[in-house]
């Protein structure tokens, strides 16, 4: 039985370009209609993704910035929609990304660790006997009574990785390593995070580490511009990215080269 399957999925997002001031010019010069102000045009973030993840399959995606990552684990987690095709999910999910998902800012630490472990999918008998442990693990005290918009950024990512951690997810998808507050708090956090990935069922993991994807993962794909580029083990993937980056600099590297010949002549 699967625990996540992606069928044919695309998705492409509608962007808006809105008028000018050089087009308000050439619409008094009767060059251009300045009334048309709004042009539309279409980004596909992901083009035709198919992937299926069972118990036991740790994924890590890879890829550049903008190569669709983060929306991939965004579409699973069904924040966006896909455009076309089908996205599955069996099982709890959760997401350490978009921390401030599901905080209400005028409630207080306390009553936003019941929220947000509800909205996780904990039942409230779970969070009555997590609640403490939370808030012990979050090392906020008496900053537990304030509305959280009093919290200070750090103080605040704090909650949010204390609730986000402390339930037991059946698939848990990473953007990165959360970097969770300042450095007294970051050493029980990232013991906390990697015991956690040890134990979910199913991981979805988008890194820029390519040691932590041969670490913590037993599959990879490697994401170009929305579309899955190889797909396969960790090594296998990770050398041909990187490979594919190494040509792209040498190429580079050839054009500048070749520029500074000329600008030389010149």
């Amino acid at each position: 039985m699967y625990a996540v399957k992606l069928e044919n999925v695309s998705l492409t997002f509608d962007i808006n370009k809105s008028t000018t001031l050089k087009d308000i010019f050439l619409s008094l010069w009767g060059k251009k209609n300045c009334y048309n102000t709004l042009q539309k045009r279409k980004i596909a973030a992901l083009k035709e993704i198919n992937l299926e993840l069972r118990q036991g399959d740790r994924l890590g995606i890879i890829g550049l910035n903008g190569a669709g990552k983060s929306t991939l684990l965004k579409v699973v987690a069904g924040i966006y929609p896909p455009t076309s095709g089908n996205v599955s999910v069996n099982g709890r999910v959760t997401c350490l990304f978009e921390l401030a998902t599901g905080f209400e800012m005028e409630a207080t630490g306390w009553e936003n660790i019941y929220l947000r472990g509800l909205m996780l999918g904990a039942t409230p008998r779970e969070m009555k006997k997590k609640a403490l442990e939370i808030a012990e693990f979050s090392g906020l005290g008496d900053y537990l009574d304030l509305p959280v918009r009093h919290y200070s950024s750090g103080m605040f990512i704090r909650l949010a990785f204390s609730v986000s951690t402390s339930i037991e997810p059946e698939i848990l998808l990473l953007d990165e390593v959360v970097a969770a507050g300042d450095a007294s708090f970051l050493a029980k956090a990232e013991k906390r995070l990697k015991d956690l990935m040890g134990r979910v069922k199913v991981l979805l993991f988008v890194s820029h580490n390519m040691q932590s994807i041969k670490d913590f993962c037993n599959r990879a794909i490697w994401l170009d511009r929305g579309k899955i580029r190889a797909e396969g083990l960790p090594d296998d993937v990770i050398k041909k990215y990187l490979g594919s980056i190494n040509n792209t600099d040498k190429k580079r590297g050839s054009v500048d080269e070749t520029n500074t010949c000329v600008e030389a002549c010149i």
